[in-house]
């Protein structure tokens, strides 16, 4: 938290030091002023109902069962040093040692959220070893629950629910005898003679530990970091995979915001950091230091030398070697709709900050579903529960190429996937299954009589996720992935009602409150009686708001697109409800593609 001590103890710092901390120096050094400190404590009782700290028995908890860990990897590197012939007495002495990254390293995590953990072990104990003896030590664990191991993923990782915490689990294996408990990952001399996989393993520990080193004040950053990832959760554009930022990401942004405002409250930090990455001249790159001159044979992001680097659209660097691009993931159209929150959530923290807005506002979701007229509605289903947790997650991470395709239609302007899966509405869900939706909005780009065929876009990337699952054996009987694209006023097909009545209730209110102050009026509104009006229009925009009969896309912020038309050979009806009996796959990808488009 943020507290007149920790100023006293900046003002005491080298302000030259202060001044050039990262790539360029501070743009400003100046110390809170006590409106500053009056809008952080505000900030702080405004996350407070949104339970994003836990309380101190929830922290120890988490204490506990990382001991527990710590001592079942010592006992398990003990154990396969003397299976390996090694003497006793020398295997009590190997270590070992478990290290935290992630937001719990940095101290920003949730209730209720994940721990990611790395375990390092000695040069005598292998991969294999931890996803075969180390699991089934796991497994006899009573604590341990819902255990899998992805041992093929780009990141080998073990994944586990111990004692009610979700842990997800890496490996490391390093060239060293023995692993001291006070073993620091930071030296990049560490890395020789390693893997690719063991590399990518260390880097969450040794970005995350350099970020920590790289900001001037850790209580600011947690603080400001906090309520950047809750504005970006609930603005939908939190997840890596998807194609916006993950959780280092935004991270590196905070921590960059934090080292050109030194000095600064984290109520100002917030408000900075808009205003900093709403300008930010993508795609130039966000870098916390200069990047290491080591060589250790191990590829770095430098767009000088590697030409895929070029085409990076919002390039954010990772501060350890090796340096690596932490947003390649990011389409133009995940982008752009990032930086229009930027702009958006300047807008409205400039009005915070001279409280003519409480910080509720910032953290309010935007109305997805009222911003597009067309949509394509992706159904993952598989027939258990386990096997929807694997098949929605190989859709999840492929989703980014439909993205792709979608752009690279002239007469698409944006395709704006939404993170949020939701569950198919239970009156329209088929006996014993699984089943669970994302939405993708579509903008159009202006044109009269406008027909657009995306059955090839939508064929191509059923088939790539289709045929993915078949060469990892994956796939199993049960399994679909169908698109179909539908337009607003059928959304209620798709949506519980009451998520429906709340983007009316949200939008109205958003309305009312841009109204108040101005002076201009319909001209048809001008004569007639205040209030009655008022009722008059509030029920028309409600009657209105999921019927895209009207051309009404101006009020909605939309392209005009009331004209285009989503079309298909042999099209199928574009009402069809969700429950019909989906394609088989053995007609995989025509079927699934012929729902996938309206008229």
């Amino acid at each position: 938290m943020w507290s007149t001590s920790t100023n006293a103890q900046n003002k005491e710092n080298d302000s030259n030091k202060t001044a050039t901390l990262g790539m360029t120096s501070a743009i400003s050094t100046a110390f809170p002023k006590p409106v500053d400190i009056a809008k952080t404590l505000e900030l702080t009782e405004a996350l407070k109902p949104f339970d994003l700290f836990e309380t101190e028995q929830e922290l120890n908890h988490r204490l506990v069962i990382l001991g527990k860990l710590y001592s079942l990897v010592k006992q398990w590197i003990k154990d396969t040093s003397i299976a390996k012939n090694i003497p006793e007495s020398v295997a009590e002495n190997v270590g070992g040692k478990i290290y935290t990254f992630g937001s719990y390293r940095l101290g920003v995590h949730n209730k209720g959220a994940d721990i990611d953990a790395l375990c390092v072990a000695p040069r005598h104990i292998f991969r294999e070893d931890f996803f075969s003896s180390f699991y089934e030590l796991l497994k006899q664990q009573e604590e341990v629950t819902d255990l899998r191991s992805v041992e093929e993923a780009f990141v080998p990782v073990m994944k586990m629910n111990f004692d009610g915490i979700e842990i997800d689990m890496l490996f490391a294996r390093l060239d060293l005898k023995e692993i001291p408990d006070t073993m620091d990952l930071q030296d990049d001399l560490l890395l020789k003679k390693l893997d690719q996989k063991c590399v990518r393993s260390l880097n969450g520990c040794r970005v995350t530990d350099e970020i920590l080193r790289l900001v001037p004040n850790i209580e600011n950053f947690r603080l400001t970091l906090r309520a950047i990832k809750f504005w970006a959760k609930r603005h939908g554009i939190y997840s890596n995979v998807l194609g916006y930022l993950g959780g280092v990401s935004w991270a590196m942004l905070v921590a960059r915001t934090c080292q050109l405002y030194p000095n600064a409250a984290p109520a100002t930090l917030v408000h900075k950091f808009f205003l900093v990455f709403s300008q930010w001249k993508w795609p130039q790159p966000v870098l916390l230091k200069q990047p290491s001159s080591v060589n250790l044979g191990f590829t770095v992001w430098d767009p000088r030398v590697n030409v895929q680097d070029r085409y990076h659209l919002m390039p954010i660097i990772t501060p350890a070697y090796p340096q690596q691009n932490s947003t390649f993931n990011v389409s133009a159209s995940t982008r752009s709709i990032m930086v229009e929150e930027f702009k958006s959530g300047l807008q409205t923290t400039e009005e915070i900050m001279i409280s003519k807005e409480p910080w509720e506002k910032l953290f309010e979701p935007p109305q997805f579903f009222l911003k597009y007229r067309h949509f394509i509605v992706l159904l993952v289903s598989a027939n258990t529960a386990e096997d929807h947790l694997e098949w929605y997650g190989l859709v999840e991470s492929k989703v980014r190429l439909l993205i792709g395709n979608l752009e690279r239609n002239q007469y698409i302007t944006l395709a704006h996937i939404n993170p949020e899966s939701f569950s198919v509405l239970e009156s329209q869900k088929e006996s014993n299954q699984h089943c669970v939706m994302w939405f993708i909005g579509l903008e159009f780009a202006k044109s009269e009589h406008l027909n657009i065929d995306l059955t090839y876009d939508i064929q191509t990337f059923i088939e790539t996720v289709n045929k993915h699952a078949l060469n990892i054996n994956m796939f199993k009987e049960g399994m679909k992935l169908e698109a179909r694209s539908v337009r607003r006023r059928q959304l209620v097909q798709y949506l519980s009602p009451s998520l429906i009545k709340r983007e009316r209730k949200s939008s109205l209110t958003n309305k009312s409150g841009s109204n108040n102050g101005e002076s201009k009026k319909r001209p048809s509104d001008q004569g007639t009686q205040e209030g009655e009006n008022k009722k008059t229009r509030l029920s028309s925009e409600i009657n209105s708001t999921y019927d895209d009969s009207s051309n009404t896309s101006g009020t909605l912020q939309c392209n005009d697109d009331s004209n285009s038309n989503i079309s298909l050979n042999d099209i199928v009806n574009p009402t069809e409800n969700i429950s019909s009996t989906p394609p088989s796959h053995a007609t995989t990808t025509a079927q699934s593609t012929q729902e996938a488009v309206c008229t």
